[in-house]
């Protein structure tokens, strides 16, 4: 019975990203996020370390209702000023702050090129952490158009996701062979995998899973060492 729970539960947040795939991506995986923070409720685990899920909806609210506040997140000497922000959010009941979530701030709605642009990384590598931060996770497959439109958005900003890298390294696409760039310079370590397990590794994230390293043997000892936590 309790295996057919768990199934049920993740099938239940499958079907809801299904639902939506006129969609775009970050709209899709906002709404899973949410479905599946309800199902778990604000006590469970995420991959941020010392977060909960009522604290990742509460850093998603803050960062995209609240962006003077969110500053914080950028600015260490801000910090304080984002934590109350968040604190103000976590003392409102978790249910509620989940469906303020559901939906884009108003703005970004009536933009959603730019909820696309800011928000699908956001959403992508959020859900994954509140998904992976439960013991029976396991890893799903995207949509090829959804897997292409990541990786078109890495490829752009390789050298934006790449700032925090200690060495010259190149990501590849396990599917295709395809690479970019993410920190240039000679004898770069080439890191290979699926498009989602290649940007959670660039956003620090420990739970990866089936990422190949090539190069000089020092280098991969320090990329994989290395805190590139986002």
């Amino acid at each position: 019975p309790a295996g057919a729970l768990l199934a049920r539960r993740w099938w239940l947040v499958g079907a809801s990203y299904a639902r939506g795939v006129t969609d775009s991506l970050a709209l899709r995986e906002r709404r899973a996020l949410c479905d599946l923070a309800q199902l778990l409720g604000p006590d469970a685990p995420t991959l941020c370390e010392g977060w909960d899920a009522q604290d990742l909806v509460a850093h998603l609210l803050v960062r995209e209702r609240d962006p003077i506040s969110s500053l914080g997140n950028v600015v260490p000497q801000l910090a304080g000023l984002t934590e109350k922000a968040m604190a103000r959010r976590r003392a409102q009941p978790f249910e509620v702050e989940v469906e303020t979530l559901r939906s884009p701030s108003p703005p970004l709605r009536l933009i959603p090129p730019v909820d696309r642009l800011i928000n699908t990384f956001e959403m992508v590598v959020h859900h994954e952490d509140l998904r992976r931060g439960q013991q029976d996770w396991t890893p799903r497959s995207l949509a090829p158009a959804d897997v292409d439109l990541l990786w078109s958005q890495l490829s752009r900003g390789a050298s934006f996701f790449g700032r925090g890298l200690p060495v010259p390294t190149v990501v590849r696409r396990a599917d295709t062979g395809a690479t970019a760039t993410v920190r240039k310079g000679a004898d770069p370590v080439t890191v290979t995998g699926d498009v989602v397990e290649l940007i959670l590794f660039l956003f620090g994230r420990s739970a990866v899973r089936d990422l190949a390293f090539d190069g000089p043997e020092e280098r991969v000892a320090e990329l994989r060492s290395a805190d590139l936590a986002v």
